[in-house]
């Protein structure tokens, strides 16, 4: 992602918006140092609208700001993201309850269609690029059928940080993972339309869980490469 200046309009809002996006889509690393005045200067923007953002991105946890050192994009700890993929599966089984209680079926025709996406093959940058997408999508969809602003809100912060220790996961890692992810959700899927809630949460809590496990082993290994 490049960063391209802004129209003056809602500065604040597009520069926190500008480099949330970065953040997450690892233009700006875990734990690299944010050259403020040079983001202004890409932006079009002055310093106080990214002063803010970086204030709000700080409440989040996305980004540390050191006094007189510099402000640094979050670096996630093993049991950091430890802890925050355990609130996320519970807020995602809770969640997914919901949406076995409400049983729409608009809900689950799309996620059959995010399953189709999903089993297609990862050739290219691109190809994998899209799973990720298509991946936050289907979790997103069960998180918001079930009808709450607040736990979405929740969600969607947590969601946050686990994007970023993504950075760590290598692309050796694909091949075997997603077949497994695959076979998860759908199963995940089957129980939704089914609505037999015990077996959906202890399906969703399985395949975070699953997940949880392999992203901590690989963050406390260091990063891709190393």
């Amino acid at each position: 992602m490049e960063l391209t200046p802004l129209s003056r309009k809602r500065a604040t809002d597009e520069v926190y918006e500008a480099m949330r996006q970065a953040i997450l889509s690892r233009t700006f690393l875990p734990g690299e140092r944010l050259n403020v005045e040079e983001i202004a200067t890409k932006l079009g923007v002055s310093l106080t609208p990214i002063r803010h953002a970086l204030q709000q991105l700080a409440t989040e946890g996305l980004v540390d700001i050191q006094p007189r050192s510099g402000t640094y994009v979050a670096n996630l700890s093993p049991r950091d993201l430890e802890e925050t993929f355990d609130i996320r599966c519970a807020l995602e089984c809770l969640a997914a309850e919901k949406a076995a209680e409400r049983g729409d079926p608009a809900v689950t025709a799309r996620l059959r269609e995010l399953l189709s996406d999903l089993a297609r093959p990862l050739e290219t940058a691109e190809d994998r690029q899209r799973h990720e997408e298509s991946n936050l999508e289907f979790h997103r969809v069960i998180v918001g059928a079930a009808g709450s602003r607040k736990l979405a809100e929740m969600y969607e912060s947590l969601n946050a940080h686990i994007q970023i220790a993504r950075v760590h996961r290598s692309e050796e890692d694909w091949p075997g993972r997603l077949a497994e992810e695959q076979r998860e959700h759908e199963a995940i899927v089957a129980a939704l339309e089914a609505r037999d809630i015990p077996a959906l949460t202890a399906s969703v809590r399985a395949h975070i869980l699953r997940a949880r496990d392999a992203l901590v082993a690989k963050l406390a290994a260091g990063p891709a490469g190393s």
